[in-house]
């Protein structure tokens, strides 16, 4: 079915997180989309009092007079049913993170997601944080048309978007919501026209990321330094990165990989300089900004300083499942 010249064609978008934004600000300026309404994720209590607060789509689309639906689960039959009573023909997916029903990808111009990976690398939940994880040069967006699959539907489009060393998931995924709204900004028009079709993802190369826990931010001594502190950066903001320590729960804001001394133990702090560092099996991981639990971020310097008698001591041999586990 290929929209006419003169024609709007009746459209939904589904987000919740904020890599969204940048796409539901171009989708809802487009004059050849009617966006009828903005499906979210029902709001979430935040901050101190802990009051119900919508999610940054919900926030947005509300603040610029869109219909906003956020049922608690989509597959519900009145909230399926309130979408499609507004006779959309198009579904635009970015960071929702619920599962699409089968009337939603049989609209007449299809569901198009926007995926911040290069399918079929890296399908699931955690595609950019699992991007930095495995040490990847690069990754980007995909637009692909979904089907019954978790990130298995035939590709329109993708934009290759370089990894630099210093990128947190937080940087990262911030330049790629740029990169996926210009993506789709750059050929909805024709797919809306008839004129671009997808392709079936490749079997080679897949893996599957899975949701995120607060325990993968563990540091685990007995893994390479450069594993650590690529996990440091792919857990930021969340779960974020810790040592459990003689005095404490250390988060770790920031680190970089240092050479081994011949003396280095696994699992041993050991001064770096003027500051702190964890002996690995491949390296040391030098601690440069660093919060103990219930402090201020401080440099690892400065919480030396605080804590000597930190130098020299083990952190607890914890051999949790591993922050990479198979799929990533």
């Amino acid at each position: 079915m290929a929209a006419g010249p003169e024609r709007r064609v009746r459209a939904v978008f589904l987000g919740s997180g904020p890599f969204g934004l940048p796409t539901l600000e171009r989708l809802a300026g487009r004059r050849d989309v009617e966006l009828v309404a903005v499906v979210t994720a029902p709001p979430r209590p935040a901050g101190r009092h802990r009051r119900p607060s919508p999610t940054p789509i919900g926030a947005w689309a509300a603040a610029h007079g869109l219909a906003v639906l956020a049922p608690p689960r989509l597959r519900s039959p009145d909230a399926l049913a309130a979408v499609l009573a507004l006779g959309p023909e198009l579904a635009v997916l970015a960071d929702y993170g619920q599962i699409v029903p089968p009337p939603l990808l049989e609209l007449p111009f299809g569901a198009l997601n926007l995926h911040p990976s290069l399918l079929p690398r890296h399908r699931g939940a955690a595609p950019v944080a699992a991007a930095i994880l495995a040490g990847d040069r690069q990754t980007g967006v995909t637009l692909f048309r979904m089907d019954a699959g978790l990130d298995t539907g035939p590709i329109v489009a993708r934009r290759v978007v370089p990894i630099a060393p210093d990128d947190t998931a937080a940087t990262l995924e911030a330049r790629l919501a740029l990169v996926a709204a210009d993506l789709l900004d750059d050929v909805l028009a024709a797919w809306l026209r008839g004129e671009m079709a997808a392709e079936p993802q490749p079997s080679a190369g897949a893996t599957l990321t899975r949701p995120l826990r607060r325990d993968d931010g563990r540091l685990d001594p007995f893994r390479p330094a450069a594993e650590l502190e690529r996990q440091v950066r792919a857990f930021q903001p969340w779960p974020g990165a810790f040592l459990e320590t003689a005095t404490g729960r250390l988060i770790v804001h920031a680190a970089r990989v240092e050479p081994s001394e011949p003396d280095d133990e696994p699992g041993r702090l050991v001064a770096s300089g003027d500051g702190l560092a964890l002996a690995t099996p491949a390296g040391r991981l030098r601690l440069e900004r660093v919060q103990p639990a219930g402090g201020r971020v401080m440099s690892g310097a400065e919480y030396r300083r605080g804590r000597p008698r930190l130098v020299g001591t083990t952190v607890p041999a914890s051999r949790p499942e591993p922050a990479v586990p198979d799929g990533f």
